[in-house]
Order: C-alpha cells, then sequence, then structure tokens
C-alpha cells in the first residue's frame, strides 16, 4: 500500500512538474509575441496560433494590464501597438483586444474541432479580410457591435467553434483634399454568418448586420438545433433542421405581418409587376412524404412591394419589428476609443449613436424579413444540404448583387463617360 501510494504521488508530481513546463512555455511564448525582435516574436505569434483559443488566453493573461489600460484610455503606445499586434494574429481578428475570440480560416480545421467538442461552426463570409482595418462595412460593424459584446463573445467562445473567410477583396476609395486631409473607405460590400454542424449543413445564415439581441436568439437557437441532432442519422439530421427553417421562417413572417399590421403600412405592387419570390418548390425529393412536402411549402411574395416602400415605412416597420436598439456598455466604449480625436461634441456623438441604432434597426429588419426568408426558401428547396461555399456563391450573386462574375462589383459601367483617360480607371 505504501508503494502504491508512493509511485501515485510520484505520477502526481510528474503531471504537475510537466504542467508547471508547459505553462512556462506558453508564458515565454507570449512574453516573446511582443517582442520588438520580428523574426522572434513572429515565430511565438505562429506557435501561440497553432494552439488555438489557449494560445490567444495565455496571451491575454499576459497583458490584461495593457488591455485594461488601453480600454480606459485609448492611447496608443509603441507597447500596446506591438500587443494588440499579437492579438489581432493570433486571433485572426483586427480589434481582437475587445473580444478576445480566435478564428480559424481553413474551415476543415475548424470542422474537426467542432467534432470533437460537440459544438456547431459559426462561418463568416465576408470581402476582405476579418483581420485587417478595411474590410467590408458589415464585417466592422461586426467587430464594433456584436464580438466586443461580453455577451455575445461569450456565448460565441463557449458554444461556437469560429470560421471566416474572404470572398473577395472589399473595394476602397480614397477622397484626397490636396491639402494634407483624406478620407479613406470601403464602398461597398455584404458578409453573412453561415451556422454550420459539424459535417458541414448549413443550419443557418444571417445575412448583413442585426443588432446584438437578435444575432443573440439566432446563435442559442443554432446551437440547440446542432445539439438535438446529435446522433442522428444523415437524413433525420437534413429533415430535422428544414423543420427548424420552416419554423424560424414562420416566425419571421409572422412577426413582419403583425408589425405591418401594427403600423399600418401600405403595401403597393407597382402596375408594372416585379419580379416576384418564387411561388413554389422547383423540385422536392421523393424521398418526402406528404405532409413533409407541406413543411417545405414556405415561400415569400413581399419582393412584390418593394418598390414602393418608401424609406419612411421601412422606418415605421423597423420601429414595430426591432424597437429599443440595445448596445453594451463594451461596444459604446469601443465606439468612443475609435471615434476619440475626431473633434466630435457630445451632442454629435448622441447624435452619431442615435443615428446608428436607427441604421441596426433598419437592417436588422431588412435583413430578416426580406433576405432572411430568401435564405430559407433556397435551402428547403434543395433535395440534398447544399456545399456552403456553392450556395455562398448564390448569395452574393443573386441576394447581395455582387456576382463573381462582374469584377468591379457594380461601381463600373461601360455606358458612363467620365471625361478622364482610361475613363479614370487604373489597372
Amino acid at each position: 500500500m505504501v508503494l502504491t501510494r508512493s509511485v501515485a504521488a510520484v505520477f502526481i508530481l510528474l503531471f504537475l512538474y510537466a504542467s508547471a513546463l508547459a505553462t512556462s512555455d506558453l508564458e515565454q511564448l507570449a512574453a516573446g509575441a511582443t517582442s520588438p525582435d520580428r523574426e522572434r516574436a513572429e515565430a511565438a505569434i505562429s506557435e501561440l496560433r497553432a494552439k488555438g483559443q489557449a494560445g490567444l488566453d495565455v496571451l491575454f493573461a499576459k497583458y490584461s494590464q495593457q488591455i485594461a489600460e488601453f480600454s480606459r484610455s485609448g492611447e496608443t503606445t509603441e507597447e500596446w501597438l506591438r500587443v494588440s499586434g499579437a492579438l489581432d494574429k493570433v486571433a485572426m481578428q483586427k480589434d481582437a483586444y475587445a473580444s478576445g475570440l480566435y478564428w480559424f480560416t481553413d474551415l476543415v480545421a475548424a470542422q474537426k474541432l467542432a467534432a470533437a467538442t460537440d459544438r456547431p461552426v459559426l462561418s463568416l463570409r465576408l470581402l476582405g479580410n476579418l483581420n485587417e482595418e478595411f474590410s467590408c462595412a458589415n464585417s466592422r460593424l461586426f467587430r464594433a457591435l456584436l464580438y466586443a459584446d461580453p455577451k455575445l463573445s461569450g456565448f460565441l467562445k463557449n458554444n461556437y467553434v469560429l470560421h471566416w473567410s474572404s470572398v473577395r477583396p472589399a473595394p476602397r476609395i480614397t477622397i484626397d483634399f490636396g491639402d494634407g486631409r483624406k478620407i479613406e473607405r470601403t464602398v461597398t460590400g455584404n458578409s453573412i454568418h453561415y451556422i454550420l454542424d459539424e459535417d458541414g449543413r448549413i443550419i443557418d445564415g444571417l445575412p448583413g448586420i442585426y443588432s446584438p439581441a437578435a444575432f443573440l436568439i439566432y446563435l442559442e437557437q443554432g446551437k440547440q438545433v446542432n445539439d438535438a441532432i446529435d446522433g442522428y442519422s444523415a437524413d433525420r439530421k437534413s429533415l430535422a433542421i428544414r423543420r427548424y427553417r420552416g419554423l424560424s421562417f414562420d416566425r419571421i413572417r409572422e412577426r413582419r405581418e403583425n408589425a405591418i399590421k401594427q403600423q399600418d403600412i401600405k403595401l403597393t405592387e407597382p402596375e408594372t409587376g416585379t419580379e416576384a419570390f418564387r411561388a413554389a418548390p422547383i423540385a422536392v425529393a421523393k424521398m418526402f412524404v406528404t405532409d413533409e412536402i407541406t413543411l417545405l411549402r414556405r415561400y415569400d411574395d413581399f419582393a412584390r412591394f418593394e418598390p414602393l416602400l418608401q424609406f419612411s415605412d421601412w422606418k415605421k416597420l423597423a420601429a414595430a419589428y426591432s424597437p429599443n436598439i440595445r448596445l453594451s456598455n463594451e461596444s459604446l466604449e469601443f465606439i468612443r476609443r475609435q471615434v476619440r480625436g475626431t473633434g466630435r461634441t457630445t451632442a454629435e456623438f448622441s447624435s452619431m449613436l442615435a443615428r446608428l441604432k436607427e441604421y441596426i434597426a433598419l437592417d436588422t429588419t431588412r435583413n430578416d424579413v426580406v433576405y432572411h426568408l430568401k435564405i430559407y426558401e433556397w435551402l428547403n428547396y434543395e433535395a440534398t444540404s447544399p456545399d456552403v461555399d456553392r450556395f455562398n456563391q448564390r448569395v452574393y450573386a443573386d441576394l447581395f448583387k455582387t456576382p463573381n462574375s462582374d469584377p468591379w462589383l457594380g461601381l463600373y459601367s461601360t455606358d458612363v463617360y467620365a471625361a478622364l483617360d482610361g475613363n479614370g480607371i487604373t489597372r
């Protein structure tokens, strides 16, 4: 018995020693990641990234004081540039200090971790890169309003595996005033979050920006569906996901119709007609019995009213459909840090914030009542679960109207004369 206890004690000591060595190694990597020696820093960053969320977490622990100080003051120092640079490279997300989220850029690797941890994948598709300042406008808003929200970031970290992929570069425009002042912006682009199971089946697709509250609801529902179908056969999984999308479709449409009635919005179809949403499935797999076919017969024709819906109508609809937009204190502080130094007065900041909330309400409403329903329609009319990359091409081409076939993303037209050499194009 004494020998057994001694052996057990040795094993415990060896385990603790190995754990201490591992912790020490991580701490050394964290220290090296912010070294002024670029070669040493890049090597450490690469090793930390390979360790996933654990590598990012050790950076946060090591530099918690610097993160807290920057969050308080917004002051950019040489040290902070090295710390934030390391955080962003390990996380593969710009402004990772505000979210603490680790992102895969390899979907296969993300799915492997999802399978090992029984989690769904949240796969973001965007213009530009999430780890760069000038990704498309939606993805920049995600970083400020969604990922910086501690309730959302905490839920994502504990329940999802995160992945992003760039569809194409985000077009940028610079306005040079000729006196040293410049304004630089991206000028078009859209993003979409896909909720996938570990095998890549699309559970849901969330187009564009949503309010934090609405986004969290869909994340929670996606996680519940992923948990519920665990252990099902492939066919049962697909059918269960269709049922979820059908129920979600009905809830969105019911909420929209109630909001239209509540706000007394008049819907009028143009006399010339429009290309309405498809009115019936093109095809239904033979495997589905009659009651399951009925389940899939959900379609929406709201598009025929859109041409005559005024901006004031959308504002009224948003007031009922997406009321009381709330941003976390952390997101508000994030915004304040970004606009610090622009000379805004307190009144101007309040005005900007009110306009931002109005924009979020409008986009949440339009994305849900038009785009989201269309995505559900397309997904539920597929005989089998579509490949996410192929489906995403359709979303960008037919929903966002930025197909890969147009290299100019609708920003250049051959029938417009600009009175410039080469018509203003530089290749």
